[in-house]
This record gives C-alpha cells, sequence and structure tokens, in this order.
C-alpha cells in the first residue's frame, strides 16, 4: 500500500463531500488510540475546521493523556483543529442511578453500549452547533468484519473515512502521518470497560489474525488448531453482528393493502 497516496486520498475525499454537503468541517471523538488518531489527522490535513472532542467516562489516565497529547500534536502543526473537552463520567453515573438495579448479568454489555451512545449524542450536539460532520473512526475489521462497534454509538456517524483500511494499514497510515509512537504501541482497546482490557482480549484473536480470517477462502483441513480457532471467532462473531452492518430492516407494505 502507498500509505502517502492513500493519505491524500482520504484527505481529498473528506474535503470533496465536505463542499457537496455544505458544511463546516468535521467533529471528531479523539479516544488516545490509533483509529481517532489517524482519523483526525486525515481531516486536519483538508484545511477545513476540526473539532476534537475528548469525552472520558471513568477513562484510565493514560488513555486521557494520549488523546491530549495527540490533540495538542495536531493544534501545533493545523490551525484549522481546536479542541473540547467534555468530562461524561458525571453524566453516566447519573443514567445509572436512573436505572434499575436488575439483570446484572446483562446490565455491563448494555451500560458498556449506553457510553458510546454518550459520546455520540455529544459529537452530535457538537456538529449541530457548528454545522458540521461527525467523521467515524471504525476500520475495515471492525465495521464489516466482526462488527466491532456500538449500533448508534461509534456507528453513528456521517461519514466513515477509514473503512476501508485494515487495522494494519491504518498503523501504516499513521506512520506515515507521523502520529506518536505511544498511540502507535498501544494495545488498541475500545476503552469502554473503565479497565485495561484490549480489543483482543475481547475478541479472544488480534486484528492482523481477524484480517487473515476475514480474507480466508481456502481449504479449512489444511488450516492449523490456532487458525481454526481465530476462523471460527472470526465466522462466529460475524453472523452475531451481521445486523449492524446490514441496513435497518423495513416492513414492505404490499400495494393491494395500501
Amino acid at each position: 500500500m502507498n500509505a502517502l497516496a492513500v493519505s491524500n486520498h482520504i484527505s481529498d475525499w473528506l474535503y470533496s463531500y465536505n463542499q457537496s454537503a455544505k458544511t463546516k468541517g468535521f467533529v471528531i471523538g479523539v479516544s488516545g488510540g490509533i483509529d481517532s488518531a489517524v482519523t483526525s489527522t486525515l481531516a486536519a490535513r483538508t484545511g477545513l475546521p476540526v473539532l476534537c472532542l475528548e469525552m472520558p467516562i471513568h477513562q484510565s489516565i493514560d488513555q486521557v493523556s494520549r488523546a491530549m497529547d495527540h490533540i495538542e500534536w495536531l493544534k501545533l502543526n493545523h490551525d484549522n483543529v481546536q479542541m473540547e473537552s467534555v468530562d461524561l463520567t458525571k453524566n453516566f453515573d447519573a443514567f445509572i442511578a436512573s436505572l434499575p438495579a436488575t439483570n446484572l448479568e446483562a446490565r455491563d454489555m448494555a451500560l458498556v453500549n449506553a457510553r458510546a451512545r454518550l459520546r455520540m449524542t455529544t459529537l452530535y450536539y457538537f456538529a449541530a452547533l457548528n454545522g458540521m460532520l461527525v467523521a467515524g473512526t471504525g476500520n475495515k475489521i471492525e465495521d464489516f468484519g466482526i462488527g466491532f462497534f456500538t449500533k448508534y454509538g461509534d456507528g453513528g456517524v456521517d461519514l466513515s473515512p477509514i473503512a476501508d483500511l485494515k487495522k494494519t494499514e491504518v498503523y501504516a497510515i499513521g506512520k506515515e502521518l507521523g502520529v506518536s509512537a505511544s498511540i502507535m504501541k498501544a494495545p488498541p482497546t475500545d476503552g469502554l470497560w473503565g479497565d485495561d482490557r484490549t480489543d483482543e482480549d475481547q475478541i479472544g484473536a488480534s486484528y492482523a489474525e481477524l484480517e487473515w480470517a476475514m480474507d480466508f477462502n481456502g481449504d479449512q483441513e489444511t488450516l492449523d488448531d490456532r487458525q481454526k480457532v481465530v476462523l471460527n471467532i472470526y465466522n462466529n462473531l460475524h453472523r452475531a453482528n451481521n445486523h449492524k452492518m446490514e441496513p435497518v430492516p423495513v416492513c414492505k407494505i404490499p400495494s393491494e393493502l395500501k
């Protein structure tokens, strides 16, 4: 992959889309991870206004520090970048306090998704306030492979600049753009659990393994034990999360009933 050419293509695409939509730039949630770092940098390179939001909810200090350092780096190199820091921890805690404490086993996952949806709501507030578009940060494996995102959370965006890039390709773009070593080396995490669990901890496979599984179309009899496990993980997640990757089902009414 020609990382520079791909970077230029995405920034040009962002600029053209914004001009067609007649909006005033982009709002992006910056988490301290590689996907949001690359997306925000590509948006900054358009020269259009970019508002980076840092939205901690019981976030680890390492994640917050990486996000803030990245945004400061962007601001130093691009005068079209601004930042808002919105600590949503109290809002999230107030939301939890208003809920019945039932079905505790399912409650944790429901609250993880609620974190992502609270951030989405915040992104769209600032987008509406400033006449901007919400730029998504999902990559190809997450968005079209295993559905590793929250519907109407981090999946709720106006456009997806890096969704045709696999995770390893996102890292290649990050290296080309000069994203900080701390972000490049940090284990990928969705940052939704309030602890240090990584994406690999949750999924059971690395992104490199998932990329292999996404492309695999050979004879499964030739696979070793680990490859079979990874392929099974990928296929199970793809099936389970397919509802996220397809358009919302619409009940079509037969014309004779209308």
